[in-house]
This record gives structure tokens, sequence and C-alpha cells, in this order.
């Protein structure tokens, strides 16, 4: 028996079933944007998780730039506009 298996066992954690995780990881992949459109192919459980992180780091730096975009835009913008107002009743 794995250490993890074990350690699982002894702390009482309830383990999930091989059927769970193949369903958790159907559902992962059908969020996917890259994997949903090859959705003909069959996709390892492995490569959904590897493109979940790709994905998952993809929308962080969009976040990140998007962010960045609308510090400008803030820094640009009359604080006192109709505009500044609308951006910052949107952010609340």
């Amino acid at each position: 028996m794995s250490s993890r298996r074990s350690r699982s066992r002894q702390t009482g954690v309830s383990r999930i079933s091989d059927d769970q995780i193949a369903d958790l990881v159907s559902k992962l992949q059908a969020l996917l944007p890259e994997i949903r459109e090859r959705s003909s192919d069959k996709v390892s459980a492995a490569k959904v998780l590897q493109e979940t992180c790709n994905y998952i780091r993809s929308l962080h730096r969009e976040v990140d730039d998007l962010s960045e975009r609308l510090s400008e835009l803030l820094a640009t913008t009359d604080t006192s506009s109709a505009q500044a107002a609308i951006i910052r009743s949107l952010l609340m």
C-alpha cells in the first residue's frame, strides 16, 4: 500500500473513487476551451490537468493586464468625471 493511501486511512479522510475522479476530470475538460475544441479526441487526465494549469495561468495574466489597463485609465481620467464614477461603481 502506498504511503499516501495509508496516511489517508490513518487520518480518517475518505478516499475519492476512480469513477469520481474520472467524472471530475470530465467536467474539468468541458470547461477548458483548448480541449473542448478537440472533444472528439480522447484526452488523458494528466493532459486535462496540465491544460487546466496553463489556462489558469493565462487567466491570471489576463487579469493582471486588465488591472494594469484599468489603473492607467483611472489615473488619466478626471476623478470627478461621470466616466470615473461609473468605473468606480462597477468595481464596488
